[in-house]
Parts: C-alpha cells; structure tokens; sequence
C-alpha cells in the first residue's frame, strides 16, 4: 500500500440505492509500480452486478484513461463485465462522455504511444469486446475468460445458431482459431504474471525532469495534522502550521510573505520532489495599513499574487501544489473599486495555462469562485483529494439558506403574503440540511468529484506519487497567458 494510491473508492457511495447501489463504481481504479514501472490499473469487479456499467463507472473509466494519457503511463485492464446496465442504458451509452468515449480513447493512447495492455478475466461482451482487443496485447484466462459481441442466447435469437459461449468466444476459439487474443494464460495468477513481465520488458521513456533530492521527513510532528482543521468552520488556523508538518524538513520559502497574506505562497520540498505551494490563509491578518482581513478570502492583492508566483512556477518547471480552505472573493463596495474582478480573473487564467503538473488538496471549505482559482476539479489538477474535513459547495450552508430565504420572503411580499417566523426557520432549516448532504466530501468522492478522501498521514504520499507519475510526461506546451487584465 505504501507504492499505490485508489483512485475513486467512494464512487457511487449512496447512488442507485434503487438497483442495490454500485460500490465504487463496480470499478477498482489503481495507480503504483508494476515491475519497477509507475502505472495504472483498472479492474471490473464482477462481485458488483456481474460487474455491468453504471454511470458512474463509465466516469471512472474515463478518469483512468485521462490520468494514463496525461501522465503517459502504461495502463492495464483487468476485464470481467457484463456490459452495460441496461436499466440505465440512456445515461451510459449514447452521449459523448458515456461509454464510446472508452473505445475512442483507446484508439487516442494507441496513437500517443502510451502502452495499453488487457486480460480477459471473465465475460467481455458487446461493445466491451473492443476495449481488449484495441489494447497493444490482449490475454485471456483459460475455462473463465470469454469474448464475444454477441453471446449464445443472442446469436440464437439473431440467426438460430446453436452453440456454446467457450465455443463462440472462449480461450481455446481466440488462441487458436481466430487468433484474436496474443496469450492464453492458465490461470488468473498466470495472467497477471505475464503482465509483469511484458511490462519489465518496456523500454523507458524521456521524463520530464522535475527536480528530486535527498527525503527529509519533517522535523515537526505529522500526527499533529489531526488536530488541525477546527471542527467549527469559523475558527481560524494558522496555515504555516500545516505546511511545517507536510514539507520535507518542515522548511519553506515564502514567496511576497509580507504582500498578499491571505494566500500563502512557497517554494518547497516534499519527499525531495520540489514544489510550489499555493495555500489559504485562514487567519486573521493584519496589513501594512492596519486593515484586518478575513482568514480563507482572496482578496484583491493576495490574487495577484499567487498569479504572479504560478507565472514564476511555470518558469522554472516547478509543479504546483494548492492547499484549498476558502470561502471566496471579497466582496463589497471596496474589492469592486479595488478591481478583485480582474485580479481574481489574473489568477484563474494563470491556473487555467499552467503546463506544470498540479495537486490540489482540499483541507476544508472549497466554495465559490475560490474552488476555481485555487484549482478545483475543472482546472486539470493530475490529482485532487480531501481530507475528511472538507467541503465543497458554490456557497458555505448558512449563506445559501439566507440567500434562499430572502428570495422566497420576496416572492411572498409580492403575493401579499407574510412568512411565519415559524416557516422562515422551517425553510432555512431545510436549506441548511440539503446543503450538509452536499458538500459532505463523500458526496463529492461519490460523484468523482475527488480522486479520493484521503488520511492527512498520506497528504505526502499522494503527492509524491502524483509528481512521480507526472515526471513520465516531458511537458511540451509552452506556457502562454494569452489576454489578462493588469
């Protein structure tokens, strides 16, 4: 476990709970070592309704392909599937992000070279029959492994041919008749060993040569993350904490450290990879001016700041890690003159262009425009995680059910009707409860919104590995800003 990460445990938790629900997505998703080699497995699971294609595991096979072709790292298939789950065909076959985009993708990492192999562990049948066979090699399990696109019962119904699945598409027809399959492995452990070995035999590939040194662990306590995150959101922290409990030798350099303060930036070493890390602040600060800000605000100066220092990360070639606790923007008359629009606009675009690898590690509030600008999912992160304190949502729970109350006090001023203290506290209590639902970092993970929910003990770890795996993907875009407002 200390070489591999799960990607998407927690997809489909409390989902189709009207088909007996889909653990993980009926798809166990992988990233570690196979034969000294960084790459990614994905694994039907025929234990989850024979291991057929919910939504969500379609999604998640599209996040293992995007993660193997953005990293170009060998992916490895370990099939067993019924196919698609025909009660909920409409919403994983026909659209573009559905199940053809897997075939598609197939054909696209071919083409960039990326290795691709499968084992037929089990059934593979219809559509899912491309996936193994459009891989570079394909194995198949003798008495269990079987491919088809159509199997007895259909062939019988279509043209009224008698015969049986191991007859029509087993390891025996596909090895030695039509030649379909490259190897026929005895067994599931035969299989698997074969993999290893057609992956020792890989030759290597130019990195991208993120700098590595010497792994300091940090001189402070790492256990003493657990006590962190204040369980009360309100509360502040002081960020420098948690950065001297997960950086290599708890030391970092702090980029602008007396500009800006409610956006921490550093320059710093975790598991000897360098990094940049970009962190809210979530203490009260103090300006120059003696303005106090609130802790976890982006505020006009802090914006252009991490913008800035991004630009400088680019530069040098230097990935990016983003420590997300943020509530937003500021907002009010003062930002508006002070042009928070164009600074927190700078600060997107920075994020957005960057060609450096990201990271983004969510440790508490994420909401609003703050979850782009610090890199939330729609920003290309290679990874993103949580740890069990965050909170995703466009606005924190009591925000939403003011805004929603005062909408809906309007509404009945308009009809000539007056809310009872009674229903106004009904309807912010209900708000309020949706909204706990919905920005519990499981429903994010279930939705795969998050890679995963992660111990903070494995903050290291995830990073450590996500840069690894990205060094396999020498960067080829040169970074380009294109149109800011200054």
């Amino acid at each position: 476990t200390e070489s591999l990460v799960e990607i998407g445990a927690f997809a489909g938790y409390e989902m189709y709970q009207e088909y007996g629900g889909c653990p993980a997505g009926g798809v166990v998703v992988v990233v570690g070592k196979v034969s000294g080699k960084t790459c990614i497995v994905v694994a039907n699971d025929a234990t989850v309704k024979a291991g057929a294609w919910f939504p969500i595991s379609g999604k998640k096979n599209l996040r293992a392909q995007e993660i193997a072709m953005e990293n170009k790292i060998p992916i490895i298939y370990l099939v067993d599937s019924a196919g698609v789950f025909l009660p909920m065909q409409d919403e994983i076959f026909p659209d573009k992000e559905h199940f053809g985009r897997i075939f598609r993708n197939n054909a696209v990492i071919s083409q960039m070279g990326i290795t691709q192999i499968s084992a037929i562990m089990g059934s593979c049948v219809a559509g899912g029959a491309y996936l193994p066979v459009m891989s570079d090699e394909a194995l198949i399990v003798e008495n269990t492994g079987s491919i088809f696109l159509a199997g007895s019962y259909l062939v019988k119904a279509a043209i009224g041919e008698d015969v049986d699945n191991e007859t029509l598409g087993g390891a025996v027809t596909h090895s030695e008749i039509s030649g379909v399959t490259d190897y026929k492995a005895k067994n599931d452990k035969d299989a698997l060993d074969t993999i290893k070995k057609i992956i020792d035999k890989l030759g290597e590939n130019p990195n991208a040569g993120f700098s590595r040194k010497e792994i300091k662990k940090p001189k402070l306590d790492e256990q003493e993350l657990y006590g962190m995150i204040p369980t009360d959101r309100t509360k502040p922290y002081d960020m420098h904490e948690v950065l001297k409990r997960l950086v290599d030798d708890s030391d970092i350099t702090e980029y602008k450290a007396l500009h800006g303060k409610s956006i921490i930036c550093a320059y710093a070493r975790i598991d000897g990879w360098s990094v940049g890390i970009v962190a809210n602040q979530r203490t009260m600060v103090k300006t120059k001016k003696g303005e106090m800000r609130f802790g976890g605000v982006i505020y006009s100066d802090s914006a252009d700041k991490a913008a800035r220092f991004i630009m400088n990360c680019n530069q040098k070639k230097i990935p990016l890690v983003f420590l997300q606790d943020v509530t937003g923007f500021m907002v009010g008359s003062k930002s508006e003159h002070g042009g928070i629009i164009k600074d927190g606009a700078k600060m997107v675009s920075a994020v957005a262009n960057s060609v450096v690898p990201k990271f983004t590690i969510i440790l508490g509030n994420s909401n609003g425009a703050g979850n782009y600008a610090m890199c939330g999912k729609a920003y290309d992160p290679r990874f993103i995680v949580g740890w069990p304190t965050a909170q995703v949502a466009v606005m924190g729970g009591s925000q939403a059910a003011k805004v929603l109350m005062q909408i809906e006090m309007s509404k009945a001023k308009k009809n000539n009707v007056e809310l009872s203290e009674k229903d106004k506290q009904k309807l912010h209590d209900d708000v309020k409860a949706k909204y706990a639902k919905q920005t519990s970092p499981y429903y994010a993970a279930s939705r795969l919104w998050l890679d995963s929910i992660i111990d903070p003990l494995e903050t290291r770890k995830w990073i450590s590995m996500g840069i690894e795996m990205s060094n396999n993907s020498p960067i080829e875009k040169k970074f380009n800003l294109g149109v800011i407002q200054t």
